[in-house]
This record gives C-alpha cells, sequence and structure tokens, in this order.
C-alpha cells in the first residue's frame, strides 16, 4: 500500500393513527328497537366529540407507531495490518482495539478483505446493500503518515490506488472539498464527487500516524433514492483512542 500512495505528498501538512376523524356534528343514530321507553342521558355535540377524541387518543397510545428512523450498528475496525489480517492473533477484541468506527444500515453485509488486498490497497473494511451491490461503504488506510496535505493532492494520491475512484473523478460534472475539524480540534477533510454515472463522499484525516479514508459510494440513480441513508454513515465515520 505504501508504495502505491505517495508518502512525499502526503506528508507535507407501528403506524400513526389519525386521530379524531370520528368526530361528527350530529348524534349518532342508534338502532334500538324495543317497546320500553329509554330514559337517555342528553348528550350534546360537544360531549361526543370529546368523547371520541379520548378515545382516539387511547387507541393512538396502544399501537405502537412504525420505524421513521432507519436503523444501524456501529462497526469498529482495528486498521490491522495485512500480517495481523483477522485480529491481533485472531483473538483480539474489536470494540476494545478499535481505531475507528462508522455506522452499518440495517441489512447491509460485509464483505470479507483479502489478506492480499490489504497489503496491496489499504483496504481494511467494507460493507454493501444487498439489495444493490453497487452501493456500499469502505475504509482504506496507510501507516506511516502525521498530518494531512494539502486537501488537492490527498484526494490525487488516494486515486492512485483505486481506478474506479480515477474514473469517477475524470468524469465527474463537479467535486468539492472543504476542511472539518471535531470536538477535540481533529482535521478531517471532506469530498464529494457528483458525476452522471455515480456520487461519491469521502472522508479523510490521520490518527495515530495513519492516514484513514473512509468512502461511500452509489450510482448516480440509487443516490437519488437513498442520499438521506448514504450521508448519515459518511458523518458517522470517525477515529477513537
Amino acid at each position: 500500500m505504501a508504495t502505491i500512495f505517495s508518502p512525499s505528498a502526503l506528508l507535507t501538512t407501528a403506524t400513526t393513527v389519525a386521530a379524531a376523524s370520528s368526530s361528527s356534528t350530529s348524534s349518532p343514530h342508534l338502532p334500538i328497537r324495543s317497546t320500553t321507553k329509554l330514559q337517555l342521558p342528553n348528550l350534546t355535540t360537544t360531549a361526543l366529540t370529546a368523547t371520541a377524541l379520548a378515545a382516539a387518543t387511547i387507541i393512538a397510545t396502544t399501537i405502537p407507531p412504525a420505524l421513521s428512523a432507519e436503523s444501524y450498528a456501529t462497526y469498529y475496525g482495528t486498521a490491522a495490518s495485512a500480517a495481523n489480517y483477522g485480529g491481533y492473533g485472531g483473538n483480539s477484541d474489536k470494540k476494545t482495539s478499535a481505531e475507528y468506527i462508522y455506522d452499518i444500515p440495517q441489512g447491509w453485509k460485509e464483505r470479507l478483505v483479502s489478506k492480499v488486498e490489504k497489503g496491496t490497497n489499504g483496504t481494511d473494511s467494507e460493507f454493501y446493500n444487498p439489495k444493490k451491490r453497487t452501493e456500499k461503504e469502505y475504509l482504506t488506510f496507510l501507516g506511516g503518515l502525521r498530518q494531512l496535505a494539502p486537501k488537492e493532492a490527498v484526494l490525487n494520491n488516494l486515486a492512485l490506488s483505486d481506478v474506479n475512484l480515477q474514473d469517477l473523478i475524470a468524469g465527474a460534472d463537479s467535486v468539492s472539498s472543504e476542511e472539518t475539524k471535531d470536538d477535540k480540534g481533529q482535521v478531517y477533510y471532506v469530498y464529494e464527487i457528483d458525476s452522471p454515472s455515480a456520487h461519491s463522499l469521502i472522508s479523510v484525516t490521520c490518527a495515530r500516524n495513519k492516514l484513514y479514508a473512509h468512502f461511500v459510494m452509489a450510482p448516480a440513480a440509487e443516490w437519488k433514492k437513498d442520499q438521506e441513508t448514504l450521508k448519515h454513515i459518511h458523518e458517522s465515520f470517525k477515529t477513537v483512542g
């Protein structure tokens, strides 16, 4: 991986119920067939409306609402070297030894990264939508880096080891970048690449003498449908420890 990147360049810096629909402006008709004279209470329209509202409220509170937001799980990444593929000795608690985290939408699947792939392009983890396999998120890392280079240099060097990213940049309608900081003052570079074929969100930062790059990618058509979810998982990435 280190031979692919340019270190010199990088080192420079339940459904909702509609209440009160049953209220009426007239008293309900009671189908009573009896010769016995009944003494009915004098229910006014206001009283009937209040009763209907109270009943609707009780029903609404007993039916669990449908999930309005998608469920997510947290992935704990260790960014282990190829020599430690599968964890440190294979017995490491990933949550305890995690170097970064990001969210995974419910139903997404993990693609197992091979030892060769980890060693050549630094891919540490990857998840995809099984219903739309080209909709995915993944993370790459490179050791031996203490700080970020200028934003343009970092993006160009990332593309050196990612042919798909090269093609995306080459055919992009727009490429935007910005620098942000978390509550600890750690710097993140955020890129958004929009092309006729696909859309990508990338977040890059340095910590623990490593460069971490988190990618979220989707075809243009799927981006329009799922951008809320895709933006969420993009924003969930951060380093820990």
